[in-house]
């Protein structure tokens, strides 16, 4: 099924729930969805079953579609199809293309593989952008053909928070094709993005998209923060 027929089915087929995701600590439901004889899985993240953060506001779930849109902006292909359900069965919440990964996969045991290189490239310049705040490894999964990031609700916050495991690029040139991308978005109109981000938020995700073109080079940890440059666990 290709994005636009993933989509379609998640924005408009009858949602039936399977069970909780394993470890999720937002809740997270495996359920799924049915339209004209056709079905498929998703994750069903709620507003309802999220857990209070201090640094974060409610409604993690309108981040995880945000890094979808930007994700479709910067067209890197990194994220699962996402979008919003208001009609879900515990309300409001963000639908993702379930994906069906190995288990035994993730960033510390796919990151040495040269044909993922570009696709982690493009996904340590998208954190970037996102500034995202949780980024382990386990959050990059494997489909037995190429890589998915998912988990991305801990993003886009006005401060800088950026914590992650993909520091391999750390200082190395951004590759021209994404260079581009990034300056189309850094001085376009957001899209649909700016339906899931404040005014304040797109500015600042386009301000760091400025940066990466400017410089031409990933950014390096700065150990001196506030923040550690590392999520933890980093699995």
């Amino acid at each position: 099924m290709d994005r636009a027929d993933q989509r379609n089915l998640l924005l408009k087929g009858d949602i039936e729930i399977k069970g909780r995701v394993q470890g999720s600590s937002n809740q997270a439901l495996l359920v799924t969805v049915s339209l004209d004889g056709v079905s498929g899985q998703a994750c069903y993240k709620a507003e309802a079953g999220e857990r209070p953060l201090w640094d974060f506001p409610d409604g993690l779930w309108k981040r995880e579609i945000a890094a979808y849109e930007l994700d479709r902006l910067l067209d890197t292909d990194l994220v699962p199809t996402t979008v919003a359900r208001d009609d879900a069965p515990f309300g409001s919440g963000s639908l993702q293309w379930w994906v069906r990964e190995d288990f035994d996969e993730h960033y510390f045991t796919l990151r040495e593989r040269p044909e993922l290189h570009d696709w982690f490239a493009a996904l340590a310049a998208f954190d970037v952008v996102a500034n995202n705040a949780d980024r382990k490894a386990g959050h990059v999964i494997y489909d037995g053909t190429r890589c998915w990031a998912i988990d991305n609700g801990l993003c886009f916050h006005e401060e800088d928070k950026l914590r992650t495991v993909v520091w391999e690029y750390a200082g190395l040139p951004v590759a021209s094709h994404l260079i581009d991308r990034l300056d189309h978005f850094a001085k376009g109109d957001g899209g649909d993005l700016a339906d899931w981000l404040s005014p304040h938020e797109l500015a600042l995700a386009q301000m760091r998209a400025h940066g990466l073109v400017e410089s031409s080079s990933y950014p390096t940890p700065d150990e001196n923060r506030d923040w550690p440059p590392y999520p933890w666990p980093l699995i």
